[in-house]
């Protein structure tokens, strides 16, 4: 199947500060939503044995007042007027609702052990997560008596426009109802299958029925659209309050105040104003993911006109800024994507050599397999020969280059290349005057007639990372002429691009080395044996090579980098990369004794009996592992922290130590 080549048209800037809406994804590929980032391979982390301890949450009525429950200017609302009788119906002016948020930004929070395993999500009937959690204490599913949050709900439920600090909608917390009559409750949240520890999306609804509700509308809402709202949840309330045994009671709130008041006199909580803007008053962490995760894998060049980096989001001003080059040629690399045939690169030249073909203001596209997406031993001749001709054709663009004397056969001709190697393309086989294969060389290239300065070339991805790893890596060792062990610690070490490559891609750019390096313009006309390419048929990979299971451990900061148990276990990987400290969450690394020695047992720490389960704290070791951290970087060495993942213990830490070292508060870390 042939690859489609059509040129987009550049979108139209945006700005600033607007908000994509909420299903918008980092990823800006017209091809659909890929799945999620790392897209492929995420390593499963076993939450490990039950713990034995640690797992006392307070009963609903705790029998002494040692257990604190946290205050609020909302309760008990004698203050406030009660508009509606039943059920109760409380108002709420815009300097109230601001007063009371701030006053309990200020109320301590209770211990992770008291609202823990019930944040986690504890159906009845999930008898896996309660085997887990609570074994057979039926106590330790009832709701915690300690807490008492503030829950903003805007009516109608847009929260496109006109969104106060933490809005939700009215769906993510009421059961759908037909006729506001009804019997109104909350969503039964908790998962009845499976086990999980990370039950993030039902964390809105399990706060809500443990917080005072407020309910506002925008300028497009009626007053008794946000009354009938208010009151469905004040139901939902009473109903919750009678399935828990009446333990705490819990009040909503109607803002009589219009929207235009916040925006007036409270811009410390708008979000979103009327328009749709961001205020940049309130961290919207949608937008702020998008951005880091941007700005993280920002394009740069990678070698000559030739750069790595996320697919442009005119949405995101790091993305568009007004230093970032003018791509003359786009290559994406997606999951579904098909080898360039032989036909697609004639189609390309022609594009690019007749602008007047192309949409006004677009930009030549072209697609390559992401990462991942050529399999060996299943690995097709003709799939390495495209990839093989996409990294000629790329550097013949970005060096203002054409080929001489090239000509085309109608001749279909079977050959057998060196090493082996086929480079038929689908039904167009090309080869020379003698019948062999055609090879780039420096002698068959010469400058473009549009004065061989070249075209910036941008291979891009959604994330910038994951899918252009193989076509990138590819490309860089046969510009550079470096063995892939070479190319990938000089692309994350000298050029700081982060990426994700598969074992497999490894496993692909290792077998065919010899024909990347052989064809390479870097090599090829050199005479030095250290850099003859048939010097690469035999050569040895470093040990550490074959034990990557396809990323490099994350830096986050100059002295500390975020790593996996395999990241742990290479340790002539971490040598490479100037590591020289390992810090191991949960996880010890199994060195021998030899490697241990060498390294010296003062490099290594091992914080013990904390499992990936939600339960085991890790507060009580901050002092000590940033303390570790801190020693190595003023010995001038790197610290790995790492767990079994790499997700959750290990960035626990290193968030820690982003909040201490660079002073910015838990979210902004």
């Amino acid at each position: 199947m042939a690859t489609i080549v059509a040129p987009r048209p550049t979108a139209l800037p945006i700005s600033r500060h607007s908000t994509p809406p909420p299903h918008l994804s980092i990823n800006t590929s017209s091809h659909g939503k890929p799945t999620a980032v790392p897209n492929k391979h995420i390593p499963i982390c076993s939450p490990g044995p039950r713990p034995n301890s640690g797992l006392e949450t307070p009963p609903a009525s705790p029998p002494s007042a040692t257990v604190l429950e946290a205050a609020s200017l909302l309760h008990p609302p004698d203050r406030y007027r009660c508009i509606v009788e039943e059920p109760p119906l409380y108002e709420l002016r815009a300097s109230e609702l601001a007063e009371a948020l701030d006053y309990a930004s200020t109320q301590p929070l209770p211990e992770a052990r008291q609202v823990f395993p019930w944040l986690h999500g504890l159906h009845g009937s999930n008898q896996l997560q309660l085997a887990f959690f609570v074994a057979r204490r039926k106590a330790l599913r009832q709701t915690p008596s300690c807490i008492r949050g503030i829950t903003i709900v805007k009516a109608r439920g847009d929260l496109s426009h006109s969104r106060l600090k933490g809005a939700i909608a009215p769906e993510e917390l009421l059961c759908a109802t037909s006729k506001p009559e009804e019997v109104a409750n909350f969503l039964e949240v908790d998962p009845k299958e499976g086990f999980s520890v990370r039950n993030f999306h039902i964390q809105a609804c399990k706060m809500a029925t443990v917080s005072d509700v407020v309910v506002y509308g925008d300028e497009r809402t009626s007053r008794e659209e946000v009354n009938a709202l208010a009151k469905r949840i004040a139901r939902a309330q009473q109903n919750w309050r009678t399935r828990e045994g009446g333990a705490v009671e819990f009040n909503t709130f109607v803002v009589t105040d219009s929207f235009s008041s916040f925006e007036r006199q409270h811009r410390e909580l708008v979000a979103l104003d009327s328009n749709g803007f961001l205020t940049g008053s309130v961290m919207d962490f949608f937008h702020s993911e998008r951005v880091e995760m941007c700005t993280m894998s920002k394009a740069s060049e990678i070698t000559n006109n030739v750069y790595l980096g996320p697919t442009p989001d005119p949405t995101l001003v790091t993305c568009s800024d007004s230093d970032e080059p003018r791509w003359d040629i786009m290559v994406e690399a997606l999951d579904l994507a098909h080898v360039p045939e032989a036909g697609v690169f004639r189609f390309m030249d022609d594009l690019i050599d007749n602008p007047g073909k192309c949409f006004a203001g677009s930009i030549p596209q072209l697609e390559f397999p992401g990462s991942g997406g050529i399999l060996p031993p299943s690995w097709s001749h003709s799939e390495v020969d495209a990839l093989l001709e996409t990294c000629a054709w790329i550097h013949r663009q970005a060096n203002g280059l054409s080929e001489r004397g090239r000509q085309r056969k109608d001749s279909k001709v079977q050959i057998t290349p060196p090493l082996a190697q086929s480079t038929t393309h689908g039904s167009d086989t090309e080869v020379d005057g003698d019948g062999d294969s055609f090879m780039l060389s420096p002698d068959f290239l010469t400058p473009m007639s549009t004065g061989g300065t070249g075209r910036k070339i941008l291979i891009h991805c959604a994330d910038g990372y994951t899918e252009t790893s193989l076509l990138g890596l590819a490309y860089f060792m046969y510009a550079e002429g470096l063995p892939v062990h070479d190319a990938w610690l000089r692309l994350h070490i000298q050029k700081k691009r982060n990426f994700f490559a598969y074992p497999a891609d490894v496993a692909l750019l290792t077998a065919i080395q010899p024909r990347i390096l052989q064809a390479s313009p870097a090599l090829v006309s050199l005479s030095s044996p250290s850099r003859d390419p048939m010097s690469y048929l035999h050569c040895k990979s470093p040990a550490w090579l074959s034990k990557i299971d396809g990323s490099l451990p994350s830096r986050i900061l100059a002295h500390m980098y975020l790593g996996n148990l395999s990241h742990a276990n290479n340790s002539e990987l971490l040598r490479e990369l100037g590591i020289g400290q390992i810090l191991s969450i949960g996880e010890p690394v199994s060195w021998s004794e030899e490697v241990r020695s060498a390294w010296g047992r003062e490099k290594l720490m091992f914080i013990e009996q904390v499992q990936d389960n939600g339960v085991d704290p890790l507060t009580g070791e901050f002092e000590k592992c940033l303390s570790f951290i801190e020693r190595g970087r003023e010995a001038g060495t790197a610290t790995l922290v790492h767990c079994r993942v790499g997700v959750s213990r290990s960035a626990t830490i290193c968030i820690a130590e982003v909040m201490n070292k660079l002073e910015l508060s838990f979210p902004r870390a």
